[in-house]
């Protein structure tokens, strides 16, 4: 299927038909057949975006284990706190700092001593708090520390200024003064 200025230039002896043949060959391929150059860029593409998909892949399963060892660990501390809290069914209302607001527990005097020692520490557990013993706390912190609430072993570890205490040192406070 010819134009019209081909067929003039063939009936003019300008053009050999195999010459007018091969135009139209040529011009046909060039509409219904596929553009090299375009085909290189997108596979460049799609290599660029399985390499994107594959790094976005990998960082959700990076936070997904890393939500994964978070929930094992707080079953974990919720555990350790099941297996090791103390009755408290005292009548002193201890009290306590936890997150700027002032907690209070119900505890005996043995449990008072021992905490005021460091021998118990005080947990966040759920809602409320625990008393744990000393060693079930080290576990505590192994695997969270933001889940002690008060330890005053540790508290008078890492102390504040040398100096301050050396000043407090001359004013003695009872140790049954009770708030």
């Amino acid at each position: 299927m010819r134009n019209p200025l081909q067929d003039q230039l063939l009936k003019a002896g300008l053009v050999k038909k195999s010459k007018a043949a091969q135009i139209v060959r040529e011009q046909t391929k060039q509409r219904h057949g596929k553009p090299a150059p375009a085909a290189d860029t997108p596979k460049v593409d799609a290599r660029q975006l399985q390499a994107e998909r594959a790094e976005r892949d990998r960082a959700l399963a990076a936070e997904r284990n890393a939500q994964a060892r978070a929930n094992e660990t707080r079953a974990q501390i919720r555990q350790i706190v099941e297996a090791n809290k103390l009755k408290r069914d005292g009548e002193i209302a201890y009290a306590f700092n936890d997150d700027g607001k002032i907690k209070h527990l119900l505890v005996d005097d043995a449990q008072r001593t021992h905490l005021a020692k460091g021998a118990l520490v005080i947990v966040r557990h759920d809602q409320g708090h625990e008393l744990i013993p000393r060693p079930a706390a080290d576990k505590v912190y192994a695997r969270d520390a933001a889940m002690i609430v008060l330890d005053n072993a540790r508290a008078s570890e890492t102390g504040g200024n040398d100096e301050d205490d050396e000043f407090y040192k001359k004013f003695e406070v009872p140790d049954d003064l009770i708030w």
